[in-house]
């Protein structure tokens, strides 16, 4: 398995690249030993405690995106990986690439070039270098885009055990960048959370039937949530406001409702999908609504 398809986006990369994930029903607890996930301060401050799992040692960070609606700040999403050393790796990498979710459509700022790529990441005695391809010089961005961007990027890093200082170069060469507001290339970023803007209510992502490759029918499908939640009421409907019958489960992490469908024969590809649901993240901020999607039908 490679280093991006282990990590799973707690709001994002769930759905893109670790949709599958193991299921505990909520009335039945699992027997297993439930071990919390090892957190970030940064992760607590924004989405509170972590989850608990029982499929291994689990790390809970943020990654920080700049905000296309309000120009200068940064909106932190949360993520989960079972692979520490490459937490910071992945986090640039994921920073680079945006987020591309309809729910968040309009909201997410992309700066950087296409094509811009981490070429290394040094780590040297609590100052960490991140190196990135040509592409970063001169950024696609106003001052204000490249601020964020920038804010994201240490924001991000220096929430990580050990991180003291952030620094940035191109190409290897520290006066590689052009940057709008001048210098920040060839000193430590400057860290600021006053540019963070607090997390909203829990929103809902996506409705997913999942099945077997080749497979004619769904197993279950999943609700998907855009952080860890404690789900109060939730219940799935077709078009004509007819409810689903079945089982209902929880994912891992607490990032889904799954529906077990006493009758899989009823979800296809594209079908409006009315989701009633009501939830509570684990800072106590709740949501109440009902929506209709379109259901997406993934394999694995």
């Amino acid at each position: 398995m490679s280093t991006l398809s282990r990590l799973i986006l707690l709001s994002v990369l769930i759905l893109l690249i670790f949709p599958i994930v193991a299921c505990k029903k909520n009335e039945d607890p699992s027997s297993r030993k439930q071990v919390p996930v090892s957190t970030t301060k940064a992760y607590e401050k924004y989405f509170g405690p972590a989850p608990t799992t029982d499929t291994g040692t689990c790390f809970a960070f943020v990654i920080y995106f700049p905000s296309a609606k309000l120009p200068g700040k940064v909106v932190p999403f949360p993520f989960f990986t079972f692979d520490e050393e490459s937490m910071k790796k992945v986090a640039i990498a994921r920073l680079l690439a945006g987020m591309d979710i309809p729910a968040f459509q309009g909201e997410i700022l992309q700066p950087v070039r296409p094509g811009t790529r981490l070429l290394g990441l040094t780590e040297e005695k609590g100052t960490v270098t991140a190196d990135f391809s040509r592409e970063l010089s001169g950024l696609r961005a106003d001052a204000a885009g490249e601020r964020a961007f920038l804010s994201a990027l240490v924001l991000t890093i220096s929430q990580f055990k050990g991180v003291g200082e952030v620094r940035v170069s191109v190409a290897g060469m520290a006066s590689g960048i052009s940057l709008a507001h001048g210098g920040l290339a060839r000193q430590p970023l400057a860290k600021d959370e006053s540019v963070v803007l607090e997390p909203g209510p829990p929103r809902l992502l996506e409705v997913a039937g999942l099945k077997d490759k080749g497979a004619k029918t769904i197993e279950d499908v999943h609700v998907y949530f855009d952080r860890p939640v404690d789900v109060k009421d939730l219940s799935l409907a077709d078009k004509n406001g007819k409810q689903f019958a079945g089982e209902l489960y929880r994912s891992v992490f607490d990032m889904a409702a799954v529906l077990k469908p006493k009758d899989p024969s009823l979800f296809t590809a594209g079908m409006p999908v009315k989701v009633r649901w009501k939830v509570v993240d684990k800072k106590g901020r709740g949501a109440d609504a009902e929506t209709e999607l379109s259901l997406v039908i993934k394999e694995h």
